[in-house]
């Protein structure tokens, strides 16, 4: 079929676009003849914020007791350290023997420290841990570590969050709920503070002498001592369950919990109890999932199986080990496999990779993947458990 097409032309319009061209000709000939800047501030800024890497050294070093310890780090050069929001996390770039790893810690210090130099993380032994027990037992002061810049979701958003955060924190979990606090203090954050914080005795509560000079220094921050194992005065005795919330909460609040695996499954449930808008509900990343095989959903034949991974990376192919007990991401750095990661928890996507072949067991729970990752057969190798020999495209 054959259609007739009339463009109606206006003579005034055609004379207006030519004058557009010739004006912008003469402003081009007028031109300054200086050089274009080689960067520009807003990229300088960004790059301040965002660095690829930080070269630290490690300034001081403060013991808890044997199986925790504080390490203050400051800039190894010029740069500045980057900037982050308080409850973010610091990923630590490590070679431990033929092994290329990275491991993120929370980061204790508050933001306005960051600008004068210093952050502080805090590590504890894991049992059967291998990067917590290396830096517990090697790591030295005038020592340089390598971290990319702070990342993550875990911190205060006005616009989201009510103007009250109910911090629910056991062990090592309290280091981020020390920077908010630290934060609301010296006025960086504008919110209040009301920490539960378990510890099992009195003993294992870490950084109490500063959340007691923090609460004496302002009135914006309450924290609340919980033991399980001993009954003390002045202290809460048992687990944080929805009647101790409920007893210091006010009446809008947020949620924020950071602790051990088996606290936070026991506080979800509590939660679901309560009437509590999800949108004010923040769980900090939970970490590798630990024995897998136990999730429902793993295939029984594959409990205790390791298989062979062909991983390929550009031109090179190599077979690796994959035990079913471990991520795939955990296969990859044991055999000295640079793999780009952060969070390790499935959540960043920085370790996205392409599953060419074979089976992987990923936890409902970690499943951080984009739905058109899911489509075309991504993975997040560091919740990513192999159920049958695998292939996988590392970019």
């Amino acid at each position: 079929m054959n259609k007739k097409v009339v463009i109606k032309s206006n003579a005034a319009d055609i004379k207006k676009f030519l004058e557009t061209i010739t004006g912008r000709r003469a402003k081009f000939k007028n031109g300054a003849s200086t050089p274009l800047p080689k960067t520009y501030a807003v990229n300088e800024t960004a790059n301040k914020l965002h660095p690829n890497k930080q070269r630290l050294v490690i300034k001081d070093i403060i013991v808890h007791s044997d199986d925790v310890k504080s390490f203050i780090l400051a800039p190894a050069g010029d740069a500045p350290l980057a900037y982050f929001r308080a409850g973010q996390y610091l990923s630590l770039s490590l070679k431990i023997g033929g092994a290329l790893l990275t491991r993120p810690y929370s980061i204790a210090s508050s933001p306005a420290e960051a600008l004068a130099g210093i952050y502080n993380i805090t590590v504890k032994r894991v049992p059967d841990g291998f990067v917590s027990g290396y830096i517990l037992d090697n790591w030295i002061v005038g020592q340089e570590v390598t971290a990319y810049a702070p990342e993550g979701n875990f911190y205060y958003e006005p616009i989201r969050d009510a103007h009250t955060v109910v911090g629910i924190a056991g062990g090592s979990g309290i280091t981020p709920f020390l920077s908010l606090a630290k934060s609301i203090a010296d006025g960086t954050e504008d919110a209040e503070l009301i920490l539960l914080y378990g510890s099992r005795t009195e003993d294992d509560i870490l950084f109490k002498p500063e959340f007691d000079a923090l609460m004496e220094q302002c009135d914006k921050i309450k924290v609340v001592y919980v033991l399980s194992d001993s009954k003390t005065k002045g202290y809460e005795h048992g687990f944080i369950d929805k009647k101790l919330i409920l007893k210091y909460a006010p009446e809008k609040f947020s949620v924020f919990v950071c602790g051990p695996g088996a606290m936070y499954n026991f506080v979800a449930k509590e939660l679901e109890t309560m009437d509590i808008p999800k949108k004010f509900i923040r769980f900090e990343l939970f970490g590798e999932t630990k024995n897998p095989a136990a999730i429902q959903g793993f295939p029984p034949e594959a409990v205790g199986k390791t298989f062979n991974c062909t991983v390929k990376c550009l031109d090179e192919e190599k077979v690796i080990p994959c035990s079913s007990e471990e991520s795939v991401l955990v296969a990859l750095e044991r055999a000295g496999i640079a793999v780009p990661s952060r969070c390790r928890s499935g959540e960043c996507g920085f370790c996205r990779s392409k599953l060419v072949s074979g089976e992987v067991f990923i936890p409902a729970s970690t499943d951080g993947r984009r739905i058109a990752d899911v489509k075309f057969g991504y993975i997040h190798p560091c919740c990513s458990y192999p159920t049958s020999d695998i292939s996988i495209k590392i970019f």
